[in-house]
């Protein structure tokens, strides 16, 4: 799995390697199953704290898309590639409504009032 990080992304770095895992997952470099590389094995390739690295694997699992095994290490979660994709299109979502003025509450709403 080759990650790479954007210098000129503004976002925080334990951000910026969820988000870099969840593409490897949505494009099908990693599938259900497939164990991540350790860590500190991540956070060297990556040229970042092994915390950082930690913290958004952390955000990973807690979006369901990681499972953390005792003895097993961290493994892709079976649907993680859909349910990564979907996350992808909603952070978009998100991210337009803000620049339209709407916060999540507003978003919120609109998605319940659909059919």
């Amino acid at each position: 799995m080759l990650l790479r990080l954007n210098a000129t992304d503004n976002r925080p770095l334990h951000e910026q390697v969820a988000g870099a895992i969840r593409r490897a997952v949505a494009e099908g470099e990693c599938g259900p199953g497939d164990r991540l590389p350790p860590a500190r094995d991540l956070s060297r390739a990556l040229g970042v704290n092994v915390n950082t690295v930690l913290r958004g694997l952390r955000t990973l699992r807690d979006e369901g898309l990681l499972e953390f095994r005792r003895g097993r290490g961290v493994t892709v979660a079976d649907g993680a590639e859909q349910r990564s994709a979907l996350l992808d299109r909603v952070r978009e979502l998100v991210t337009d409504a803000a620049h339209l003025g709407y916060g999540k509450s507003d978003l919120i709403e609109m998605i319940r009032g659909l059919p």
